[in-house]
C-alpha cells in the first residue's frame, strides 16, 4: 500500500497543474505602446531614409576621398592673363619675358599678382615661352593654373545635411563649355545651392575660363567630379534626395513640382541633346520650362537659373 501511495504521489506530481495568474503578462499586453516616435524615427518613412542616409554620408566623411584633381592649364597673353588675374582665377606662377615692353597692361597684371599674394613672379626668355605654350601668341605674358581640386559627389550632400538644410545640387550632363560650367555655379551660388556635379569624361572641367565666367563664385561652390553619372544620382537617391531632370518634353511644369521644395538633384543637359538615355530614365521626374516666346531651348546656365530659383522660392 506504501508503495502504491508513493507512485500515485510521483504521478500526481509530475501532472500539469492549473496554472495561477499569468504573471502580469496579460496586464503588460493591455498597455499601450507609447506616444508615436517622430517620422526620422519611423521604419520607412521618408524622413527616416533621409536620417539614415545623413549618417552614412558623415561617417564616410570621416575617410578623406576627393573627386580627383584636373590638369594644370597656361592662360596665354597680355589681355587674358590680366583679367584671369582680376576675377579671382587661382595662379601659382606669372611668366613674364625677359626685356618685355612695359605697357599699361602688363603693368596692372604685375601689380594685381603683387596684390594677390602667392603668386611667384619669373622672368624667362622668349624661346622658353614660346616651348611652353606650344608656339601661342603669348605676348610675353603666361599665368600659370593649378590644377582644380574636385571634391566627391557625397560630400555635396554630406555638406548640406551638416548644416542642418536640404541639398541643393545640380548635375550637369553632355556640358562641355567651360562656360556654361561656370555660368550654373554661379547661379547655384546666387540661390543658396550646395554644388555642381559634372562627369569625369566628355564635359566641361574647372578650367581657368570656367573661373571667370563664375565671377569668383567658384571659390565659394564645390564642384564634384563623378566617374559615372548615373551612378551618382542612384546615390543620392538612395541618399533621400529626388532627382529632377529638365527636358522640353517633361511631364511637369517646374512651377508645378513640389519636390523642388525638399533635397533635390536639377539634372540640366546639352541645349542640341538634351538628357542622355541612362540619365533620363535615372531620374524621378522630367520637368520642362514653360517658354511661351516660342524659344526652342535654353542656354544651360539660364535653365539652371530658372528651376534653382523656384527651388529658392519654395524653400523660402
Amino acid at each position: 500500500m506504501a508503495g502504491n501511495s508513493q507512485r500515485r504521489n510521483r504521478r500526481t506530481s509530475n501532472k500539469k497543474g492549473a496554472q495561477v495568474g499569468s504573471g502580469g503578462k496579460r496586464r503588460r499586453g493591455l498597455e499601450g505602446k507609447g506616444p508615436t516616435p517622430p517620422a526620422s524615427a519611423r521604419k520607412g518613412h521618408v524622413q527616416n531614409r533621409v536620417s539614415n542616409a545623413k549618417a552614412k554620408l558623415t561617417a564616410r566623411r570621416q575617410v578623406t576621398r576627393r573627386g580627383g584633381k584636373g590638369t594644370s592649364e597656361m592662360v596665354v597673353g597680355r589681355n587674358p592673363v590680366f583679367e584671369a588675374l582680376r576675377d579671382g582665377v587661382p595662379a601659382t606662377m606669372l611668366y613674364v619675358q625677359q626685356y618685355i615692353e612695359n605697357d599699361e597692361r602688363v603693368r596692372e597684371a604685375l601689380q594685381l599678382a603683387a596684390d594677390r599674394g602667392g603668386i611667384h613672379l619669373m622672368e624667362a626668355p622668349r624661346p622658353e615661352l614660346d616651348r611652353m605654350t606650344n608656339g601661342l601668341n603669348h605676348q610675353g605674358m603666361v599665368l600659370q593654373v593649378p590644377p582644380y581640386e574636385y571634391a566627391h559627389p557625397e560630400d555635396l550632400a554630406a555638406a548640406a545635411f551638416d548644416e542642418g538644410e536640404d541639398p541643393l545640387i545640380v548635375a550637369l550632363d553632355g556640358i562641355t563649355d567651360p562656360r556654361n560650367l561656370g555660368a550654373v555655379v554661379r547661379s547655384v551660388t546666387a540661390f543658396g545651392g550646395h554644388g555642381v556635379v559634372v562627369p569625369e569624361r566628355r564635359a566641361a572641367g574647372m578650367t581657368a575660363g570656367a573661373w571667370k565666367t563664375s565671377a569668383g563664385t567658384a571659390a565659394r561652390t564645390p564642384v564634384a567630379r563623378a566617374t559615372n553619372l548615373t551612378r551618382a544620382l542612384e546615390g543620392y537617391q538612395k541618399a533621400g534626395l529626388t532627382v529632377v531632370g529638365l527636358a522640353a518634353d517633361g511631364d511637369t511644369e517646374v512651377g508645378d513640382l513640389p519636390a523642388l521644395g525638399g533635397p533635390v538633384v536639377i539634372v540640366v543637359g546639352s541645349e542640341g541633346k538634351g538628357l542622355s538615355r541612362l540619365v533620363g530614365e535615372t531620374c524621378d521626374y522630367r520637368v520642362r520650362i514653360p517658354m511661351p516666346g516660342g524659344a526652342e531651348s535654353l542656354n544651360a546656365g539660364v535653365a539652371a537659373g530658372v528651376v534653382l530659383y523656384e527651388a529658392a522660392r519654395r524653400r523660402g
